[in-house]
């Protein structure tokens, strides 16, 4: 935004948001109306300020036309929709006139920031609740409802475009976007990067393993993958290419540290908000489970960095001129304080959005302790920041509950899963297979916030069902059940197994509240969304499209789908981590559990990223490559018992030690002078 009047409208319009967040109790839905309105204005007025748009000429004109319609058709919403409570929702040529520009304004506003593959889906969704339906046969069948109720349902009602999901942009994601805003403003983003720098600046391949790092630490901040490597990887790369990496490889390892910018906490990105109030769990469980997950895919990614610096010869460096800790710490110790404050006010119970107002200060407080205080310049403009960073979220976050409201209305989320459950044949490794494919395939279209709602939606109830299957198994085989359970048993011959495969589901949600503990229920229930979390991720650096593949290949000069296949299989993380969800306690247990499972599961990653490498220490022939599978499932194949996991470390070891003292026995030949 290069205006003052429109930075100064942005800025007003973040201070509204901020009140609205902290002090006022205004409607949910007018809150997400104004939400909208707003951002499509700002949408239209920043196009006017691009070199392709001509002052005073049409398509300059136009803009201004659709940022003034949309501050009136949100208007019209806060303005009239008691109006239509007092008709009994009958509609009259305004209310057609208003919801059609709406869900016009949704769409036209996403297919400039998103593209246009979210707009052919809404039409498709709209279309097919209208009349298409009617047309397919099988379990996707739909009659079809009248014009106006669609309209009513989209505009007007909670269930549609300005709903639960426009609701979260409009408070948690703002709030968050708003604060990492701040802390990038301040100088967070370098202190980082030297941290990571210092910590990593002795290791093998150590500039890869600082874009780890870095990547890891800005994320927390983000969630953005394609901000991460745009901000981190101006830094990383060429430092990458110094050291001896190759140039596609460098800019795969931050398309894939990048990536996990996503799944780190604090933040998580918009996704983490969604998950939160879809599955009614506390933002601070989410990003507590959340953490030894993330530190297993940064773990992969380095693991992959350190076998490339192996084969290469790549040798730490000892710089002279490297930075002291000390000073580091001493010029940045400040921006410890807003992380602090945040989980602190998480913790004492403060909701997600306050927290952030508060942490917003903190950052303010934090800077005038630093030589390098925020002026209310700074202020102001990482206020404008944050609201330019959330136009395109915004947009596509309220133009995609268009889509969901479809899919609840007419059951297509059942329909998909019984679809899935026919195909999987009851095996839940399948059905992990078959949402990841429907992922990538959403994935070359929806951006990642996109793709997860619209699988949440679909898959993860059947994700829970399964996994809670096996628990649930485990407690009626064991025995000593209450009356009313046994009876239930009885209608299917007293055999658990027949009973949980032909039983309704209503039937096994109300066993698995009887008998198994809320804790667990919750835990499993979060696996479930997170497995579908975590794999509407790999978007980003899965070709044909991967956007963070693509803005590091940019800046490395190279080729873009190479690029992206490179950083796919360094981003296999994003895989094998959700398996663990499906299968372990990583997400679901105790934390002395998780733990094991965490330290297991390192072990069996490093054996893989080997595998795929076809090197660890020194390069691998196939029977290590076989002992590397077989330590691999030893490690991670958690329902196994602990003496197996003994094995499997036990076998890696092994490997790491013959291969060390082979390449320590070759580098001590001395050739024979002749």
């Amino acid at each position: 935004m290069k205006s003052p009047y429109l930075r100064w409208a942005a800025f007003i319009f973040a201070l509204f948001h901020i009140y609205s967040n902290v002090f006022a109790s205004i409607s949910e839905l007018w809150l997400s109306a104004i939400h909208f309105g707003g951002f499509s204005a700002l949408c239209a007025l920043t196009v006017n300020e691009s070199r392709g748009v001509r002052q005073f000429t049409t398509r300059y004109w136009v803009n201004i036309a659709l940022a003034i319609t949309a501050a009136i058709t949100s208007a019209y919403l806060v303005l009239f929709e008691n109006a239509l409570y007092a008709r009994e929702t009958e509609y009259i040529l305004s209310d057609y006139v208003f919801s059609i520009l709406g869900l016009g304004l949704a769409i036209e506003f996403t297919r400039r920031t998103s593209g246009w593959f979210m707009p052919i889906l809404i039409l498709i969704s709209l279309s097919y609740i209208l009349f298409l339906g009617r047309y397919i046969s099988g379990i996707f069948s739909f009659p079809g409802l009248s014009l106006e109720t669609v309209l009513y349902r989209s505009f007007f009602t909670s269930e549609g475009m300005f709903g639960m999901i426009a609701n979260i942009s409009a408070t948690f994601v703002f709030m968050f976007i708003v604060f990492g805003a701040f802390l990038l403003r301040s100088g967070a983003g370098d202190f980082m990067v030297r941290l990571a720098r210092y910590l990593t600046g002795r290791v093998a391949g150590g500039a890869g393993q600082m874009s780890v790092i870095g990547s890891g630490l800005m994320g927390s901040v983000t969630g953005s993958a394609v901000a991460n490597t745009v901000s981190i990887g101006v830094i990383t790369i060429p430092m990458m290419k110094k050291s001896g990496f190759s140039s596609r490889f460098a800019a795969g390892v931050e398309a894939a540290a990048s990536t996990g910018g996503a799944l780190m906490p604090p933040v998580m990105g918009a996704g983490a908000f969604v998950l939160a109030s879809y599955t009614q769990i506390p933002f601070l469980t989410v990003i507590a489970a959340s953490a030894l997950p993330a530190l297993l895919y940064f773990l992969t990614v380095s693991f992959f960095v350190r076998i490339q610096a192996k084969r290469l010869g790549l040798k730490p460096t000892t710089a002279d001129d490297a930075e002291k800790f000390s000073a580091i710490l001493k010029e940045g110790w400040h921006f410890i304080i807003p992380l602090a404050t945040l989980v602190g006010f998480l913790v004492a119970g403060s909701t997600p959005t306050s927290s952030a107002a508060f942490a917003i200060i903190s950052v303010i407080a934090g800077s005038w302790l630093s030589t390098k205080p925020m002026s209310l310049r700074d202020i102001f403009d990482a206020t404008v920041d944050g609201v330019q960073n959330m136009v395109a979220t915004a947009l596509l976050l309220v133009a995609v509950g268009i889509v969901v409201n479809v899919v609840t209305t007419t059951g297509v989320g059942n329909a998909f899963s019984l679809m899935i459950v026919e195909w999987a044949q009851g095996s839940l490794l399948i059905t992990l297979v078959l949402v990841a494919l429907a992922s990538l395939v959403l994935g070359m279209g929806l951006p990642v916030t996109a793709s997860y709602i619209v699988l949440a939606t679909l898959c993860a109830p059947l994700i829970f069902d399964f996994i809670s299957q096996s628990q649930l198994l485990t407690v009626l085989q064991a025995g000593n059940l209450p009356s009313n359970v046994a009876a239930t048993l009885s209608l299917f011959g007293g055999d658990p197994v027949l009973a949980l495969k032909e039983m309704p589901l209503e039937m096994k949600q109300l066993l698995r509240q009887e008998l198994l503990e809320p804790e667990l229920l919750t835990g499993m229930l979060l696996s479930a969304h997170l497995i579908i979390f975590w794999l509407s991720q790999d978007s980003n650096v899965t070709p044909p499209v991967c956007l963070a593949s693509f803005a590091a290949a940019g800046i490395a000069g190279t080729r873009p789908i190479p690029t992206g296949l490179t950083s796919w299989k360094i981003a296999k993380g994003l895989y094998l981590v959700p398996v663990l969800f499906a299968y372990s306690p990583l997400v679901s247990g105790t934390w002395p559990e998780r733990f094991e499972v965490f330290l297991w599961a390192s072990m069996g990653l490093y054996a893989l990223a080997g595998l795929l490498e076809w090197h660890l220490e020194t390069r691998i022939n196939s029977l290590i490559a076989a002992l590397l599978l077989l330590s691999a499932s030893l490690l991670m194949w958690t329902p196994l018992p602990i003496y197996y996991h003994v094995c499997g470390a036990v076998i890696l070891l092994s490997i790491i030690l013959y291969q060390n003292r082979e390449a320590d026995t070759r580098a001590n030949i001395q050739p024979i002078k002749t």
